[in-house]
């Protein structure tokens, strides 16, 4: 499976992006899918996951600003990121496995190449 990130950008704090991530595979349905991020010098973190028709899961930090969906048949995940902050800056990767969502990224069998996403204060 191959994942394409794009979407990311310089914003200002307060302001929105939205993330796309898509897939190789005609049975994208049948994969969880996450976002992650990863800020210099520090390590990946978890942002979001979907998985099936309904179940979502978000990292505290970004709980009710950012929201995940997922179009099947388009084979493409999405991340809505409103009122960003200075703090959300980082290379966000999306990630896909079979079956569960999962919060870590060990759990991923495959990712996208990263897009920067930059918050000015």
């Amino acid at each position: 499976v191959q994942l394409q990130a794009s979407g990311g950008g310089l914003v200002q704090a307060g302001g929105s992006l939205r993330l796309s991530c898509a897939a190789s595979t005609r049975t994208f349905s049948s994969y969880a899918v996450g976002w992650f991020r990863q800020a210099p010098g520090k390590e990946r973190e978890f942002v979001a996951t979907a998985w099936g028709g309904s179940v979502t899961y978000y990292a505290d930090s970004v709980k009710g600003r950012f929201t995940i969906s997922r179009d099947n048949a388009a084979n493409t995940v999405y991340l809505q990121m409103n009122s960003l902050k200075p703090e959300d800056t980082a290379v966000y990767y999306c990630a896909a496995k079979i079956n569960h969502h999962s919060t870590w990224s060990v759990d991923y069998d495959y990712w996208g190449q990263g897009t920067q996403v930059t918050v000015s204060s």
